[in-house]
């Protein structure tokens, strides 16, 4: 058998430093009241972000029908474009990294 296929395949591999964030879709955002701030906190205690990741992603899936201010790790295209067409702010926040 030749040496190269020999050798374990070991190295450096991005994987491990990839930021991985919980996915929050627009419709499950419509539980919540008319202009409430909604954030990471108040998501985790309804239970839609279950998990030990880093942040949480809004996902433009659904419709949004009401007007909030949803601050997030991070937004797809559709869905800050969403919040803001009806008035609401997409407000960007830094993961706490410990």
């Amino acid at each position: 058998m030749p040496l190269i296929r020999r050798i374990p395949k070991r190295g450096f591999n991005n994987k491990n430093f990839t930021t991985v964030y919980l996915p929050i879709n627009l419709s499950d955002l419509n539980l919540f009241e008319e202009g409430s701030t909604v954030d990471e906190a108040i998501l985790r205690g309804a239970g839609f972000a279950n998990g030990k990741k880093l942040g949480i992603k809004v996902l433009g899936m659904g419709k949004l029908e009401k007007r909030l201010t949803v601050r997030a790790s991070a937004f797809s295209k559709s869905a800050r474009e969403a919040i803001e067409k009806l008035g609401g702010k997409a407000e960007l926040i830094t993961a706490d990294v410990a």
